[in-house]
């Protein structure tokens, strides 16, 4: 008989142990060859660990709820004499069968506290650090709403907890501080002083404030990630400097590029509806209503964002009636209430500015938000039928903001690179 380890496999760059949350399979259980033999989490994923080879499981190193490193070796599965070496699951570390294997239960080094409460709640290693660096409580801890399996509190649950501190029912647990402990943030900002004195203090107006706390709030509660893609809109501008004048003349008004930057949005929307969400505790609301907002300037230098509700439903002379409604209003501080609330989603476009991209902050509770920068002439590469060339075209980046706490990687670089995709391919026949 050959006797094969089955090791904790690694889960990411950034992930060094996880949790095991189920075993399937007993000591005596047949397992054939990627069957699943055990659950484990980490703060960022479940999943299932496959068996590299088909055998018996005669040993099981670890119980459910223990926090193992990655690389350890977990259970024993015993394979035929004749059977060959078994590869590497693409999952696991490489596979040894040494003479003899002694078992010795694995303790984090990071998990100095225990990892479970007088309740019997079970909590990661990392879990416990952030609760001691931010003061949580055992009782509030235990408090706190799991959203992973079986209900266990994960990383993102202690991070959402943290910013709705004081507002939830967890945080009317009693807090035990030093008497020291300052009710400031830990390095406080200094105040603005002026050697010569040659200065001119202003007091933020009305909007300014909401503005700044609302910036303040969204980097506190949001985990921002910005994605970036360069996008050849060539056939855009080319467009509209065909049909602008026209444009003009028949309808009284300008056409600008935004309208097409939101209806190849609202298509992106539709295709990918994870995008259009927002975040209430550990609870994913998904938005049916694709209502896309815009960045507008007031006369005061202020930024407000009208709405343009169901964007998805018209269509390019629509929302280009829309935009130019919204924007001259916006202008004028004649917006009504109704038309800067419900969005799912903002636009901004830091292009007028001359800027060529931007890191926008995302508008609560929305979980994105979208920068267009400006249009710039360069050399790019085409793909012809005869061969690359290089030739002049107008190029502008697109960036976004997400909140990865529900938006990961995949779908944020996904989705941005729709939008570009629609962009890229729009309709020079267009009519409007």
């Amino acid at each position: 008989m050959a006797r094969v380890e089955l090791v904790m496999p690694k889960m990411g760059e950034s992930i060094m142990e996880a949790t095991i949350l189920k075993w399937r399979k007993n000591p005596g259980d047949r397992i054939e060859l990627d069957e699943p033999v055990l659950d484990i989490a980490t703060d960022k994923v479940d999943s299932e660990v496959p068996s590299p080879v088909a055998g018996t499981l005669v040993e099981i190193l670890f119980a459910e709820n223990e926090v193992v490193a990655i690389n350890k070796t977990i259970a024993i599965i015993e394979t035929a004499a004749s059977d060959a070496p078994p590869a590497a699951s693409p999952a696991l570390a490489t596979t040894t069968a040494p003479a003899t294997i002694t078992n010795v239960p694995y303790v984090p080094a990071s998990s100095s506290a225990p990892i479970s409460s007088t309740e019997g709640r079970f909590y990661s290693p990392l879990v416990r650090t952030i609760a001691k660096e931010e003061g949580i409580t055992q009782s509030e801890l235990d408090n706190i709403a799991g959203s992973g399996q079986e209900g266990r509190v994960t990383k993102k649950d202690v991070l959402t907890y943290l910013a709705n501190r004081g507002t939830s029912p967890a945080a009317n647990q009693p807090v035990v501080q030093a008497p020291t402990a300052p009710s400031t943030p830990a390095v406080p900002v200094a105040p603005a002083v002026s050697i010569s004195g040659n200065v001119e203090i202003m007091e933020m107006d009305r909007m300014r404030k909401l503005i700044s706390d609302h910036m303040v709030m969204s980097k506190h509660v949001s985990p921002h990630v910005t994605s970036f893609v360069e996008v050849d809109v060539t056939n855009i501008v080319n467009w509209r400097n065909r049909i602008k004048d026209d444009f003009k003349k028949k309808h009284g008004e300008n056409i600008t590029f935004t309208p097409i930057f939101i209806q190849a949005v609202a298509r992106a929307i539709r295709e990918l509806p994870m995008i259009n969400v927002s975040v209430d505790g550990t609870r994913i609301i998904v938005k049916k209503d694709i209502n896309i907002g815009m960045a507008a300037a007031l006369p005061s230098g202020n930024l407000i964002v009208p709405v343009i509700k169901n964007a998805d439903y018209l269509n390019l002379m629509g929302l280009t009636k829309a935009v130019n409604d919204l924007a001259n209003r916006a202008r004028k501080n004649q917006l009504k209430p109704d038309e800067v609330q419900g969005g799912t989603f903002t636009l901004t476009n830091v292009g007028t500015f001359g800027n060529v991209m931007g890191t926008p902050i995302i508008n609560q509770p929305q979980v994105a938000i979208m920068a267009t920068g400006a249009i710039k002439k360069k050399p790019a590469v085409l793909e012809t039928e005869h061969g690359d060339v290089i030739a002049i075209r107008q190029m502008m980046f697109l960036s976004m903001s997400y909140d990865h706490r529900v938006v990961d990687g995949m779908l944020g670089g996904t989705f941005i690179r729709k939008v570009a995709d629609f962009l890229e391919a729009f309709d020079v026949n267009t009519v409007v």
